[in-house]
């Protein structure tokens, strides 16, 4: 499987949450399970039920995120001489060229993407349209509402 690209707080991210799944969460749930026999019949006991689908959700998610991380390539965009270009990991100011809304955008990997904080993924078109930009550049691309034009305002390397 090849390398996915990700931001160092993307990484650090979901390094803290294996570790809280695994340090936290996966011994309470063992200890809700262990409770949960304590009360006798196994058979009609919500709360052992309940603690076993919690547990598969934890392990699901423990070995989803092993496997995620066995496999990310970790870009730190401060290290990397981009020449104002925009690249993985910039921050981008943009102005829309029809409305005049000025918008803040990091292009960040697939799994950090949060459109509400401003987080998009490399694969978004917008994100497609933008990296190998400078400032001042204006870029067109199709959105799920029709073409959308963007002026290129700044480009920052946090």
């Amino acid at each position: 499987m090849s390398k996915v690209p990700m931001t160092v707080r993307g990484h650090k991210l979901l390094q803290e949450e294996l570790k809280r799944l695994k340090s936290v969460d996966r011994p309470a749930v063992i200890q809700a399970i262990a409770e949960a026999r304590a009360h006798g019949d196994l058979k009609e006991n919500a709360e052992y039920h309940a603690a076993k689908d919690q547990q598969g959700f934890i392990e699901a998610r423990v070995k989803e995120l092993e496997g995620k991380l066995s496999h990310v390539q970790v870009i730190d965009v401060t290290t990397i001489d981009a020449r104002g270009r925009i690249v993985f990991g910039s921050t981008v100011e943009l102005i829309e060229e029809d409305s005049g809304d000025q918008i803040e955008y990091q292009i960040v990997g697939e799994d950090e993407a949060d459109i509400k904080s401003g987080q998009i993924s490399y694969t978004s078109p917008i994100a497609r349209a933008l990296i190998g930009m400078s400032e001042g550049d204006v870029i067109s691309f199709q959105a799920p509402g029709g073409e959308k034009t963007y002026e290129v305002v700044e480009v920052k390397y946090l």
